[in-house]
């Protein structure tokens, strides 16, 4: 038994039929795709539009030869089985085929996110390594990219700190690994809390970095709190925020637009000086020293 993947234009056939009758066979996954690239505009909600020619293309995980396969879809959609292409996968592990085109990237001048089948070499680089995960937070968003760069700029070096909204944790640790002396993480979502936990422990910084379940056990007196969220609970948090930070401290503020600097920095005005603003594409970070 091995991996097959069957394809062919779906002509006339129903979509929905196909697929049906694809996964009725056994089919692991089923996928749509343009096969004569023509455009498909805005459909209407709860509307599949595809395209005026489509392409099906279905994953068997255990199947017989790929021409049983073939023979036992065309016989179930009613079409001739030479219009079915049909082909054994190579034997890869899937999951980390994608990674490839995941590569270790810098922020400002030492520090370095690493995929695990990379590595850096500069004499100075401060590493952490990650692989993409379900949690969100690789540096790839520019939001995430901003932050980086500012820890970069301004190592807290023996300070308490705070990510709120940790994701998968690459803030905090990329934190840890600048010096901090304690990182204390927090996401409303448990994915992110096990992600921070596991990457915590493979960049072995797990004893400086404490994931909460609840925003309320976090410490107050923090030197650095960062926040990528968005500028609407950003702007909520503001009092929050300034509660958590000792008087000249330092909030790093991300998840904003460029037209939502504003906003976020009247929210901020009451207990904070926005000191830094800087930008990436439609994207900004602002960062704000605690009265």
């Amino acid at each position: 038994m091995s991996r097959v993947s069957v394809s062919f234009d779906l002509g006339a056939l129903d979509p929905a039929v196909a697929e049906r009758l694809c996964l009725a066979l056994g089919a692991a996954a089923v996928t749509f795709a343009d096969a004569r690239d023509d455009p498909v505009l805005e459909p209407l909600p709860g509307e599949m539009r595809l395209w005026p020619a489509t392409r099906l293309t279905a994953l068997f995980l255990e199947a017989p030869e790929p021409g049983a396969v073939a023979a036992a879809l065309a016989a179930a959609l009613g079409m001739p089985a030479a219009r079915i292409s049909a082909a054994v996968l190579p034997e890869r592990v899937w999951e980390r085929e994608w990674l490839k085109d995941f590569h270790a990237m810098r922020f400002g001048e030492r520090l370095w996110i690493c995929p695990r089948h990379e590595r850096v070499t500069e004499p100075d680089a401060v590493i952490v390594t990650l692989d993409p995960g379900l949690a969100f937070g690789t540096g790839t968003h520019p939001s995430t990219a901003l932050c980086l760069e500012c820890l970069d700029r301004h190592p807290p070096r023996g300070e308490r700190v705070i990510d709120y909204g940790c994701g998968s944790g690459v803030l905090a640790l990329a934190a840890a690994r600048l010096g901090a002396a304690e990182v204390h993480c927090f996401d409303i979502d448990p994915q992110a809390l096990t992600a921070t936990r596991e990457n915590a422990l493979a960049n072995e910084v797990a004893a400086a970095v404490h994931v909460h379940e609840r925003a309320a056990q976090l410490p107050g007196g923090a030197g650095l709190l960062l926040a990528n969220i968005l500028s609407g609970p950003l702007c909520a948090l503001a009092p929050a925020f300034a509660a958590l930070l000792r008087p000249g401290g330092f909030a790093v503020l991300a998840g904003l637009m460029r037209h939502e600097v504003p906003d976020v920095t009247a929210a901020y005005a009451a207990c904070f000086d926005v000191e830094g603003c800087a930008e990436k594409g439609d994207w900004a970070c602002l960062r704000a020293r605690r009265h």
